[in-house]
């Protein structure tokens, strides 16, 4: 994910979402992190690269336990909810969820 404030991205996915820095490149600007065994990679956007649209519904959702729901109610701005999942903005402006939702994978 490309953004124009890398540390301020990286505080989000990092202090808030509990993500663990796999590797960082100061020189090229980016912080890989641990997503539960996907990579999320935060880069630094160049100059004139246009920012994340407003109102973008591009999702990146993570898995919660349903017992912490109200937790994570109290940690985040929400902006929409289901029975499952709870939706909020990273600090570029993308769509953010944790949700509750049983997966049933083939």
């Amino acid at each position: 994910m490309r953004t124009h404030d890398l540390t301020r991205l990286e505080r989000f996915y990092v202090g808030l979402l509990g993500l663990k820095e796999l590797r960082r490149d100061d020189g090229r600007g980016s912080v890989w992190l641990d997503a539960g065994g996907t990579v999320l990679m935060l880069e630094r956007a160049a100059p004139g690269e246009p920012s994340v649209p407003g109102g973008s519904q591009e999702l990146l959702a993570f898995a919660i336990d349903a017992s912490a729901r109200d937790a994570w109610r109290a940690k985040v701005t929400v902006e929409a909810e289901t029975t499952h999942t709870l939706y909020f903005r990273d600090p570029d402006g993308r769509r953010v969820a944790v949700s509750s939702y049983a997966l049933s994978v083939p």
